[in-house]
């Protein structure tokens, strides 16, 4: 892996020197195999950005480059520019919860200060030849960061309540809650409706796609 960037100018340079390159260049460089799909590699892209660009957080809940306060997010984009997926932001926390607020949140530790790159994500384009776009150092306008309090404040109260069978992909404007598992067997503690402990399906915050499509179009067009 290469050492992490002393400067936020610095990450940024060097996201845009890997621009335009192919998985495939960028794998033999860090001498990586190019799985033949995403399926049962999801991470892989993002492990594959984090060697070049030098990150160090792996899955810890600070940001990918904590020295500069800088979160690293891939993001899929179509033949039209618009992502194709939404973007996981970080695991949601099921106990403890009590007194918790936004400013306290890893969500809005995570989206305060995000490096996008966007890699080509079409299905049709072999794994190896998909491309690197321009990078993007962008932060939440008051506007943007208005609404990512407010579907967080809303989410945080169905869980403090236990209403986890009422939560869906429907609730939150440009934020929603979704269970984060590899399979249905991987359960963790949380407190239901009465209060009482139970065990559920881990969750994830993520961003929606007219979220993400909106920051490109601000920034890219």
């Amino acid at each position: 892996m290469k050492p992490e960037p002393k400067s936020e100018q610095e990450l940024l340079e060097r996201a845009r020197s890997i621009a335009g390159m192919s998985f495939a260049d960028l794998a033999q460089e860090a001498n990586m195999t190019v799985p033949n799909d995403l399926r049962r590699d999801k991470g892989w892209v993002g492990q594959l950005l984090e060697w070049h660009l030098g990150a160090t957080a792996g899955s810890k809940p600070q940001q990918d480059f904590a020295d500069l306060g800088i979160e690293l997010k891939s993001i899929p984009i179509g033949y039209n520019g618009q992502p194709l997926e939404t973007t996981f932001v970080c695991v949601a926390p099921l106990t403890g919860v009590y007194g918790l607020t936004w400013e306290q949140s890893h969500v809005r530790n995570k989206l305060s200060r995000v490096l996008w790159l966007p890699v080509e994500g079409e299905r049709d384009i072999p794994l190896p030849d998909r491309r690197v776009g321009m990078p993007l150092i962008w932060s939440p306008s008051p506007e943007e960061e208005a609404e990512l309090k407010a579907d967080w404040e809303e989410l945080m109260e169905m869980i403090v309540l236990g209403q986890f069978a009422e939560i869906t992909a429907k609730h939150g404007e440009v934020l929603q809650l979704r269970p984060k598992a590899a399979n249905g067997k991987v359960l963790t503690e949380a407190y239901g409706a009465t209060g009482k402990p139970i065990r559920t399906l881990p969750r994830g915050f993520y961003l929606r796609t007219q979220f993400t499509a909106r920051i490109l179009q601000r920034n890219y067009v």
